[in-house]
């Protein structure tokens, strides 16, 4: 099928030809091979086109081919509809300049910059109290449950291994201690965990079976109150022991929460603000559709992105069972995303089979697989779980390829840079092309520390040549001990040669 004005199709014939092409969401590029528009995203093939059961998409490829600009794209493309970009945890910045042109918000996250204070139920809380009655508390013990299971990855990943069964139902106990006691309007903290832990009242007491023993009640909680102690008191704890610095906003257009000002071998810091930065967003997401099930919002559809998944996946053991708890039920809660990694490998080296296995899942779950060049080998693998053709196979690896020993090299791109293959379950694969526009160009730049500073340049030549002028003008010239030019002409030519 095909489409066309009446004053272009009469252009086409009779060479017109079908393409098959999916033109239902965004407008993503041409097919490689036959030309014609494609269009697609994970929300628009699940809801409008149903060419999908799950509302998510799973991309793959080697670094610089234009991964995150793909997904930009759709991130756009979408916002443009209606619906709420949400971009949980940005490494580079890849996406902080589109949700700022989106009119959005950008909360940044790190030392110094801004903290999530993990205990705050946020979004949800406030529209739990907002709706009241079965409904209110019913989303009270969902954003508790949301609470726990954050609590539960940070110690997990100052552990290096997962919370004991009977060490989450202490934390459940505290939790449910504070928010009884604890004055509306104020928010609990992970200090006053540690406290309830040191005083041990009596409920908190009745889930570690101690018996009215202070040492068996000592022995049950004391790991549980080191590693707490270990957040507040190691890399985490200026992010995570205080009031939340800026919280989401319900209403706006877009999010992004920038964790770029992390260092990149800071990890652990990394996988945690990530990990919270998920939970607080899709906290906002069910506290949005809770509202609207009350009557007392507008429906409203979400895209989150979920990019560098790699990092928090091999920040800790366990860790993949948080991230699969917060993203596993997109699917009922309106929420479409999109998960971004380089290979499959990337799950390989999680450190237990059974880490490894769930997450190869997020790839068998999603509606949408999306590969940019990849190796062989790694198509091969893939073609294990999303079921790839030879002639697919080849294709992806070529764009894996380096560009060639041009003479020039200024323009030289990389074979794959912009060209994608679509897969859906056992539908043949559909290769595109993107090209970017001016405005995403001057808005999605992932090279940025790569680009000259010509003004930088200018002003470091200026100021050598008036160093070997004045030098020069003193009798003592660079170059070696007697003074002297340097070579291929005076002192001011050349420094200013060798400095540009």
């Amino acid at each position: 099928m095909w489409r066309a004005t009446t004053v272009q199709a009469c252009g086409m014939w009779p060479f017109a030809a079908g393409s098959g092409s999916p033109m239902t969401g965004v407008p993503l590029g041409q097919h490689l091979f036959t030309g014609a528009t494609v269009c697609g995203d994970p929300l628009s093939w699940f809801t409008r086109a149903r060419y999908i059961s799950n509302p998510s998409l799973f991309m793959l490829g080697m670094p610089g081919l234009g991964k995150s600009t793909l997904v930009n794209r759709m991130l756009i493309g979408l916002a443009a509809t209606g619906v709420v970009p949400l971009v949980l945890g940005d490494l580079k910045p890849d996406y902080a300049d589109t949700v700022r042109a989106l009119g959005g918000q950008v909360i940044s996250i790190g030392r110094g910059r801004g903290g999530i204070n993990v205990l705050d139920p946020g979004a949800m809380g406030a529209a739990a109290a907002r709706i009241g009655g079965e409904a209110g508390e019913v989303l009270k013990a969902e954003a508790h449950g949301r609470v726990l299971n954050m609590v539960a990855a940070l110690v997990t990943i100052v552990r290096g291994r997962p919370m004991d069964d009977h060490e989450q139902s202490v934390l459940s106990a505290v939790l449910h201690h504070l928010r009884e006691r604890t004055p509306e309007g104020r928010t609990v903290l992970l200090p006053d965990v540690l406290r309830v832990l040191t005083e041990g009242p009596p409920r908190v007491r009745a889930v570690t079976l101690d018996r009215g023993d202070d040492t068996r009640y000592r022995d049950a909680v004391d790991p549980l109150h080191r590693s707490l102690l270990g957040i507040l008191d190691g890399p985490l704890g200026d992010t995570f022991a205080s009031e939340t610095s800026t919280r989401i906003d319900p209403n706006a257009p877009a999010v992004c929460i920038d964790i770029s000002g992390i260092g990149e071998a800071d990890t652990q810091l990394t996988a945690a603000a990530m990990l919270a930065a998920w939970s607080d967003g899709l906290g906002t997401v069910a506290a949005s559709h809770a509202l609207a099930d009350a009557g007392l919002a507008p429906r409203r559809w979400f895209f989150t992105v979920l990019d560098e998944l790699w990092r928090p996946l091999r920040a800790a053991s366990g860790i993949v069972d948080r991230i699969d708890a917060l993203t596993r039920l997109n699917r009922s809660l309106g929420l479409g995303d999109a998960k971004i990694t380089h290979t499959l490998k990337d799950a390989e080296a999680l450190g237990t089979d059974a880490d490894r296995a769930k997450a190869r899942g997020f790839v068998e779950r999603a509606g949408m697989v999306v590969c940019a060049g990849l190796p062989r080998t790694e198509m091969e693998d893939l073609g294990k779980v999303v079921g790839l053709s030879r002639r697919e196979i080849e294709l992806v690896s070529s764009w894996s390829s380096p560009p060639g020993w041009g003479v020039g090299g200024d323009n030289e791109e990389p074979p794959g840079r912009g060209r994608f293959l679509i897969k859906v379950g056992g539908r043949p694969g559909i290769p595109i092309k993107v090209a970017i526009t001016d405005a995403e160009r001057h808005l999605h730049n992932t090279n940025t520390r790569w680009t000259p500073n010509e003004d930088a340049v200018e002003q470091a030549a200026a100021r050598a040549a008036r160093e070997v002028a004045r030098a020069a003008q003193e009798g003592v010239l660079p170059g070696g001990p007697g003074g002297g030019a340097l070579p291929g002409g005076t002192g001011v030519e050349a420094a200013g040669r060798w400095t540009a």
